[in-house]
């Protein structure tokens, strides 16, 4: 086997692994590039390998930095299927479409106020591409192996990222190699644990916090005192979130407090049709989460679904404290920044930020002390409170990775270590070979390697 790293390569987005076996073609995951320009302009350029002669695609788990290229490689003729997990593909059918529309919103905005140096500024793809890409996902379980090609063969196992999300390993009559796509956490209150995996040759390894540890505190303390102290000054608590996976994880702390009555028992928004949409999925994958049914229930009917932009607007001006989540969780694009608009200039409000945010993203930039941020060709003052909670990412940190790779029962003759920031991938690599002693590689973009 022929691996080729088209992606997640010195940063934590645009995650596309291509793998090759007697002229066979397979694409382990199909994401877009994310945060700096230059990132982001990959996305444009023309794919290192003609979609056409792509054979099958297998997708680890839904978010957009691991499903968000789909459309555009149906789009450029990938005519083969797209393996997943049931929750994936219900996930992909909210989270593609929307990816399309919002790059459509985009450039039509841009285009009306002419803050694009393009012109006419385009959308990378449509809600309509998405929409028809969506005809080649096929539902495939967990702990079954599936024959692809020759003596290919694939299966998938939980990840605990997010609902649905894989581990993907591929074999053939040899080799094994295992993709960890995003490795969830083992003690995360919804999603259960990630599967223990024992065995393969070459393991492809994530590392978006391979240079930290998560904050041991309790993330309820941690996110009741920010609405206390929000709520205190008359200020509302505006949470960007990832709309699958963080904002279900933030309903579920939200709830418990208010259950405990230990926040003010003031309105709670998700404002995010997306989001809806992912956290109703959650009543109907029962089986990939923690939650009981009755728990499942109210956790979902614990705020208030915003469903048209009109809604949406309302609520910027109530005037009265609340709790608004909304996507998307880096502030790059969605609700989420005209609401950024009307709050980011208040000192009484808080601006609270729950998960990763990749380099040079809005998100990123509004936490590492920036005073002004552009939002729609504009310039707006940073005068809110800005909090960050670490403790409750669904990405494993170093240590729970370290006690993940301790179920291999031998070490994998070698591991590439993908998906993080340049310091974090090597500062897991230098881990790892520290306390396990095993064969690491961080690799370049477009790097190639024989298995």
């Amino acid at each position: 086997m022929k691996l080729t790293f088209l992606g997640a390569t010195g940063t934590v987005t645009g995650s596309k692994y291509l793998l090759e076996q007697e002229g066979k073609k397979i694409l382990i995951d199909c994401g877009l590039f994310q945060g700096l320009k230059a990132l982001r302009l990959r996305n444009w350029e023309k794919l290192p390998v003609n979609p056409a002669t792509i054979d099958a695609v297998l997708l680890t788990h839904a978010h957009i930095d691991h499903s968000g290229y789909i459309p555009l490689l149906v789009k450029h003729g990938f005519q083969g299927k797209i393996y997943c997990s049931a929750a994936t593909s219900d996930l992909c059918s909210i989270l593609l479409p929307d990816s399309g529309y919002l790059q459509e919103a985009d450039a039509e905005r841009a285009n009306r106020y002419g803050y694009s140096k393009h012109h006419p500024a385009l959308p990378l793809y449509t809600q309509k591409d998405a929409e028809q890409s969506l005809k080649q996902l096929q539902v495939v379980k967990f702990g079954k192996r599936y024959s692809l090609f020759d003596e290919l063969s694939f299966s998938l196992s939980r990840s605990g990222h997010i609902l649905g999300a894989s581990f993907v390993q591929v074999s053939n009559a040899t080799t094994s190699i295992l993709f960890s796509g995003d490795l969830g956490r083992p003690d995360d209150p919804v999603m259960k644990p990630p599967a223990k995996m024992q065995h393969a040759d070459y393991l492809v390894l994530e590392s978006t916090y391979g240079n930290r540890l998560h904050k041991g505190s309790n993330p309820l303390d941690e996110i009741g005192a920010v609405i206390r102290d929000t709520v205190a000054r008359g200020g509302s608590v505006v949470i960007p979130s990832f709309a699958v996976g963080r904002a279900q994880s933030m309903l579920y702390y939200i709830y418990q407090l208010k259950k405990s009555k230990a926040i003010p028992d003031i309105p709670v928004f998700l404002d995010s049709p997306m989001a809806i949409n992912a956290t109703n999925i959650l009543s109907q994958h029962r089986s990939d989460h923690r939650l009981t049914d009755k728990l499942c229930e109210e956790v979902c009917h614990s705020a208030k679904y915003i469903h048209t932009p009109e809604e949406s607007k309302s609520l910027d001006h109530d005037g009265k404290p609340v709790i608004i989540i909304s996507a998307s969780g880096m502030a790059t694009g969605g609700r989420i920044l005209h609401h950024l608009k009307f709050f980011i200039g208040d000192a009484r409000n808080t601006i609270l930020f729950t998960g990763y945010q990749a380099a040079a993203t809005r998100g990123e930039r509004i936490i590492r002390g920036e005073t002004e941020i552009k939002i729609h060709g504009q310039m707006w003052p940073v005068l809110a409170q800005v909090k960050v909670l670490h403790n409750i990412s669904a990405h494993a940190d170093y240590g729970e990775i370290l006690t993940w790779l301790g179920n291999f029962q031998d070490a994998p003759c070698k591991t590439f270590i993908t998906h993080g920031e340049p310091e974090a991938a090597l500062a897991l690599k230098a881990t790892i070979e520290a306390k396990l002693a095993w064969n690491t590689v961080v690799p370049e973009y477009l790097q190639t390697v024989m298995l």
